[in-house]
């Protein structure tokens, strides 16, 4: 029960977070229209440089705000994922494609601190719930994220391995300590501070990577100097697969 309770105490200062972020921003945007309008009062006299800066606030914190209701959403997804709700149907996607769509999302987070550098090799496009697999995706970065104090550099990279597609996210970060290790994937388990993490992000990767996916996920890390995620799924389904169990 005290476990249960630390992740629901987290899981609402994460969604806190980013509501309280928005909200900040919706403030903003609303005094940046209002001194807008102001400005087209008058058109003949408006500074177009004061008009051009106040759209380009506008255009920032909304990048803000995507990255805000995308963590949301992602904990509301998490939680369905948890109880096994709302599995969807697999098919073809591309996971550069994916990948590409997930790093997009994280720019906002990231901001200037942190470098990612790429390597896409020639995967085929693989059986999959793109959707689960882009939480996955979106969980890791934010970690490595997190792990990076400062400046830092993520990289990304993916390779076919006979039937099976590799993904790693490689981080410049802390690292994971070697008490830790053997809890990194247990549900409500974090090692970050109230209000940065639910405790089910790494819980559900590894769910949706091996049980609904069939795949593998496992970490190598060196405290002080970074952390690789490794994460392994199949090209083609295995449809004669058992659903995960309650």
């Amino acid at each position: 029960m005290a476990s249960l309770g630390r992740m629901l105490a987290n899981i609402v200062h994460e969604i806190n977070t980013p509501i309280g972020s928005i909200l900040s921003n919706n403030e903003v945007v609303v005094r940046s229209l209002d001194k807008l309008q102001a400005m087209l009062a008058a058109p003949d006299t408006m500074p177009m440089e004061k008009v051009r800066a106040i759209v380009e606030t506008c255009r920032s914190l909304a990048a803000v705000d995507e990255i805000a209701c995308q963590r949301i959403a992602s904990v509301v997804r998490g939680l369905k994922t948890f109880v096994h709700a709302g599995d969807g149907e697999f098919h073809q996607a591309s996971l550069q494609d994916a990948m590409t769509d997930t790093l997009k999302l994280t720019q906002g987070e990231f901001r200037r601190r942190i470098v990612v550098e790429t390597d896409f090799g020639d995967v085929p496009p693989v059986e999959c719930q793109p959707q689960m697999l882009n939480q996955v995706f979106l969980n890791l970065l934010v970690n490595a994220g997190h792990a990076i104090c400062g400046e830092g550099k993520i990289v990304v990279r993916m390779r076919q391995e006979g039937d099976q597609a590799h993904i790693s996210i490689s981080d410049t970060g802390c690292g994971i300590r070697a008490e830790d290790c053997g809890k990194i994937f247990a549900s409500g388990f974090t090692s970050k501070p109230a209000g940065v993490g639910t405790g089910l992000g790494l819980s559900i990767s590894r769910r949706i990577v091996e049980e609904v996916h069939g795949g593998k996920i496992y970490f190598e890390t060196q405290v002080g100097v970074g952390t690789t995620f490794h994460i392994l799924i199949p090209i083609q389904h295995a449809r004669t697969a058992d659903p995960p169990k309650e």
